[in-house]
């Protein structure tokens, strides 16, 4: 008789302060994908911090969900839409990586997701009772300009939150989405692990 199968994880665990382990055709790849920062990422986190001195990023409060980017509307014609709403998703991005706040949940979503898109107010609200403590951004996966970090952190399934401490380090992501009880249990899951007391270092 056939062992049951487990249920998939809430989170999946990477901490940045625990040791690497080497790489080679013995060792076990994490069902998580590497969850480090892509070298990409870093020289964009650089430059959003430039730009945000010289006042060219909008602010992180203004970038996010708060910053409705997904009731943000234009009257131009859709793909002007799907343009902008690509830009100001990777904007957002930049300005909550160089703002200095201890957390940032990365969402990735997709468009014609109704998981997703019944998600919205709940991400709202959690944002809201983050108290500044945490950023909410925006990806839509099935925008190229995406492909680096969904590549990179092994995005292979919608809604998927990746929890970022503030040097842009990844510390964990939600599991395969099985029901939106599931993705609920693990984002609240992720937020209760955003204050990182005693692990934080510089």
């Amino acid at each position: 008789m056939a062992a049951a199968a487990k249920p998939p994880p809430l989170v999946c665990f990477k901490w940045p302060w625990s040791p690497n382990p080497q790489s080679g055709p013995s060792s076990s790849p994490s069902p998580c994908g590497d969850l480090e920062l892509p070298w990409l990422f870093k020289s964009i986190r650089t430059l959003a911090q430039g730009l945000l001195i010289a006042g060219d990023l909008p602010s992180p409060a203004s970038a996010g969900y708060g910053g409705g980017v997904r009731g943000r509307k234009r009257q131009t014609g859709v793909a002007a839409v799907e343009a902008d709403r690509g830009d100001v998703e990777q904007r957002a991005l930049a300005a909550a990586l160089a703002s200095g706040r201890p957390a940032t949940v990365l969402e990735f979503y997709s468009p014609r997701c109704r998981l997703c898109a019944s998600l919205q107010g709940l991400v709202a609200e959690l944002e809201e009772g983050a108290g500044g403590s945490a950023s909410f951004v925006l990806a839509d996966a099935e925008d190229d300009r995406w492909l680096p970090e969904l590549l990179h952190y092994d995005i292979r399934y919608v809604p998927c939150f990746v929890l970022l401490d503030k040097h842009g380090r990844a510390l964990a992501k939600t599991g395969v989405p099985t029901s939106r009880q599931h993705v609920i249990a693990g984002l609240h899951h992720l937020l209760k692990m955003e204050q990182p007391s005693g692990h934080d270092r510089n």
